[in-house]
């Protein structure tokens, strides 16, 4: 892949034991060695973590440098990483821009995330961010499930509306912010 400006984009991608400091750890490393980050997501999944990062290598950082410099953390003794050159644009659209985040909360059930995601679909509204995770509750376990969403402005109402009806049907209680 061509360097534009002297850096070169790629996708580090990282799963691992999840343990305290994993981040600080990772970030530290690229910092150290002239990493900057752009886009970057991370998440506890069960008792592994998932780290995933667009960044920016200076010219004289090959990907196989930060894969050695990656391996050589304690942290991710064990761990799964890739390092590949990130070919798209490392800048989100629009339709990338989080304009409110909805959260559901009841009991899990096979499709709730097929059906919630399909209303966000049918009204033009894009996931940005989606999380979900059984956390504990006073009486056995709940299922809390979190979109990031992009609504076109247009759309906010009927989106918003058709989410909360779907919600009552499925019944998951649902609530929303605008998150500008």
């Amino acid at each position: 892949m061509a360097r534009i400006d002297g850096s070169e984009s790629v996708l580090v991608s990282i799963f691992c034991r999840d343990r305290v400091g994993l981040i600080a750890a990772i970030t530290s490393r690229f910092f150290d060695i002239g990493i900057n980050l752009g886009d970057t997501t991370f998440a506890v999944l069960g008792e592994g973590a998932e780290f995933t990062a667009i960044c920016e290598l200076p010219e004289e950082i090959s990907i196989q440098n930060v894969e050695t410099e990656l391996r050589s953390l304690a942290e991710l003794a064990g761990g799964e990483i890739t390092v590949t050159p990130f070919q798209l644009g490392s800048v989100h659209g629009s339709s990338g821009r989080i304009t409110h985040r909805v959260e559901f909360t009841g009991s899990d059930q096979p499709g709730l995330i097929e059906r919630l995601s399909d209303v966000f679909q049918s009204v033009g509204a894009n996931i940005v961010r989606m999380n979900g995770e059984h956390v504990p509750a006073p009486y056995g376990g709940e299922f809390v499930l979190r979109f990031a969403v992009s609504i076109p402005e247009e759309r906010v109402s009927s989106c918003l509306t058709a989410v909360d009806n779907t919600a009552g049907i499925l019944g998951v209680k649902c609530r929303w912010w605008d998150a500008i």
